[in-house]
């Protein structure tokens, strides 16, 4: 067995019971709960890392869960659900969700995406890097950011974004290089991924004041400009 406990948050017993099966076969200590509020309280209680969560459930729906464990967490969420229209994806995504998968699903790309998701929230905590700019700046070494003098509240993936572009200023990303370099090879995601974080970034930065912006190239995707 790994080390690594996963919670699978589904109202139906034998969804819970398949991915408890695929998963365990790969060595996860599984979790299961069928009640949103029951989970959330399991969560707070003994934090697992990473969670697969639906969104029609009873209790509490898989979008308030997302938004409670956002206010005590960045660990990985992935949405597994039925709600398969594009506003519901978006809005996966602005809530926090690393991933979101429709169902009906393969197990064995639910194992896949679980990995790749675990892996991309590794390996770049590891670094003890730090870039700054004027009134700004963003350190991963312990995963904060500073602008104008107060910290601010990124998750993971916006942090990891701000400091890839800022890294590289000047310089013109599409979204899929951005994909690529930010949530790695495996990302089962779309391009419109990187425009919700940027929307969350942009949110948080009020560039108007700095000699630094990050700047959309229409047609083609985006770049930390320096003036």
């Amino acid at each position: 067995m790994n080390d690594y406990r996963i919670m699978v948050v589904d109202d139906d017993f034998n969804i819970n019971q398949l991915i408890k099966l695929y998963l365990e076969k790969e060595g996860f200590h599984v979790e299961p709960f069928e009640d949103g509020r029951e989970a959330l309280k399991a969560f707070k209680a003994n934090p697992p890392h990473l969670v697969v969560l639906d969104l029609m459930l009873p209790g509490m729906d898989g979008w308030e869960i997302c938004k409670e464990i956002r206010k005590i967490s960045d660990i990985p969420i992935i949405m597994l659900t039925a709600k398969g229209e594009t506003f519901d994806k978006v809005l996966g995504l602005e809530l926090g969700a690393d991933d979101y998968m429709v169902k009906p699903f393969d197990p064995k790309e639910l194992v896949a995406r679980i990995k790749a998701v675990l892996r991309r929230n590794k390996p770049m905590r590891e670094e003890t890097k730090e870039i700054a700019y004027p009134n700004l700046s963003v350190n991963l070494s312990d995963y904060t950011v500073t602008y104008h003098s107060r910290k601010l509240e990124l998750p993971p993936k916006e942090l990891e974004l701000l400091y890839f572009l800022a890294s590289n200023p000047n310089k013109v990303f599409t979204r899929e290089q951005l994909l690529e370099q930010v949530w790695g090879f495996d990302f089962f995601g779309d391009s419109r991924t990187v425009d919700v974080h940027i929307k969350r970034i942009r949110e948080k930065l009020n560039q108007e004041e700095d000699s630094w912006k990050i700047k959309t190239v229409w047609g083609v995707g985006y770049k930390f400009e320096v003036k």
